[in-house]
């Protein structure tokens, strides 16, 4: 039996200096409201974002290479809507493979981390 009961927020890497493009996807592209970190992690730079039944922390880490693998799998209510408006925002979108119940498909945050996209059918 596990004890595990939920995911509380899920950390992405982000170069030195990212705040400003992580504001823009998260916030003004994603929909998602910025929160403030506590002071105490406040100082090692980064931004959190929140939004219905999500949280995103963006976590500067000096050595950064992207994550190009392993990824959160974020679940939207229109996929096509939200493919229109990251396209149109000049955000590439690669559909995925078939898996049943779902259309899927990635996106990369604006440092390189492969965000998978997933609509319950």
């Amino acid at each position: 039996m596990s004890l595990l009961v939920g995911i509380d927020h899920v950390q992405l890497a982000m170069p030195h200096g990212g705040e400003p493009h992580a504001r823009k996807f998260w916030a003004d592209l994603m929909g998602l409201e910025e929160v403030a970190k506590p002071a105490h992690l406040a100082v090692n730079g980064g931004c959190w974002f929140e939004g219905k039944g999500i949280t995103i922390h963006c976590g500067v880490e000096d050595a950064f290479l992207p994550a190009r693998r392993a990824h959160p799998a974020l679940l939207v209510e229109n996929l096509g809507a939200m493919v229109a408006k990251l396209e149109a925002a000049g955000i590439p979108f690669k559909p995925g493979k078939k898996l049943d119940g779902y259309r899927r498909g990635d996106i990369a945050d604006p440092f390189g981390n492969r965000i998978e996209l997933m609509e319950k059918l």
